[in-house]
């Protein structure tokens, strides 16, 4: 197995330096000339700008702004940081050891850098509050989903941990608050095909053999909502908001499902109430059985005068 190079930059505000590798056939006569044409959503001046600040390193130091194109070659840079919206909710850490790091997400804030979060998310928020550079997600939660996500703190055991969500073998338990409705025989087991295409916003249930699977238990209610208890046996995009809108009982705060309702990165109200509540396994490195439960709470049920 190739062994990956160091990058020869720190991480800067929490994030790795991206790093490229030059195609070995190409005829470009300049580092420069490959970067405008390999980099099209950055300005070429502002290429050529972080090249003359020695912001672009090779592994031999700095590439010069006239450097000649070297095929094979490793690049090392820090991409512009995009504006962003600060989320302003808290991280509470619910465990820590020399392993692993179990928090409470809130609302509102992405796992992991993508599109228009990169510093506003878990990953980078962590490492820069934890002080841990190599702190990595074992799986992810929606940005708009709040609850138990778990991050491991040493690489070498990165694997076994993300092998263990990947394979299913964590017990997930998620809470929503939806509308009651006595019609609806629960608990009940919902079964569908769900697809998730490239660049669309949401998910769509479709004909055909199911690949989602959810266990949907009513806990208690009043006032015409209800708590529910929610087990997924899958883990499709969106599955558990997918799943209780077909059932007639959406998630309180959807903005998706039913019907798509777009609302912008600074409107904090009305958050959607699904709450990741408890995470469950045997710990693949210790061997240990392990049980994480949430703190957090969801606003509609604990203060429904307020929805």
């Amino acid at each position: 197995m190739r062994r990956r190079l160091r990058s020869p930059l720190p991480q800067r505000h929490g994030l790795d330096a991206a790093r490229l590798r030059l195609p070995e056939v190409g005829s470009w006569a300049t580092v420069l000339e490959h970067l405008v044409e390999r980099l099209p959503r950055v300005e070429p001046a502002r290429i050529e700008m972080m090249l003359r600040e020695r912001r672009i390193v090779g592994l031999d130091g700095p590439v010069a702004v006239d450097a000649p194109y070297v095929p094979g070659m490793f690049v090392w840079f820090h991409r512009d940081l995009p504006v962003e919206v600060p989320v302003p909710f808290e991280l509470g850490v619910v465990h820590q050891d020399e392993d692993v790091v179990v928090v409470d997400k809130p609302h509102f804030l992405a796992t992991i850098p993508r599109g228009k979060h990169v510093v506003q998310t878990a990953l980078v928020r962590l490492r820069r509050e934890l002080g841990i550079p190599a702190l990595s997600p074992a799986h992810r939660l929606d940005r708009v989903t709040a609850g138990l996500l778990l991050f491991v703190v040493r690489p070498e055991v990165r694997g076994a941990y993300q092998t263990m969500f990947r394979d299913r073998s964590v017990g997930k338990e998620y809470e929503a608050v939806a509308p009651f409705d006595p019609a609806v025989v629960l608990p009940a087991v919902v079964r569908s095909r769900i697809v998730k295409e490239r660049g669309v916003i949401t998910a769509q249930e479709v004909p055909g053999e199911p690949n989602a699977e959810t266990l949907v238990e009513l806990v208690e209610h009043r006032a015409g909502v209800g708590r529910y208890r929610l087990s997924p046996a899958t883990g499709r995009t969106h599955q558990l908001r997918l799943h209780m809108a077909g059932l007639g009982l959406p998630i309180l705060g959807d903005d998706f499902y039913p019907v798509l309702t777009e609302k912008p990165l600074d409107d904090f109200s009305r958050p959607l109430q699904l709450l990741a509540r408890v995470l469950e396994f045997v710990d693949p490195v210790s061997g240990e059985p392990r049980r994480f439960e949430s703190r957090l709470r969801l606003a509609a049920w604990e203060s429904p005068e307020s929805w």
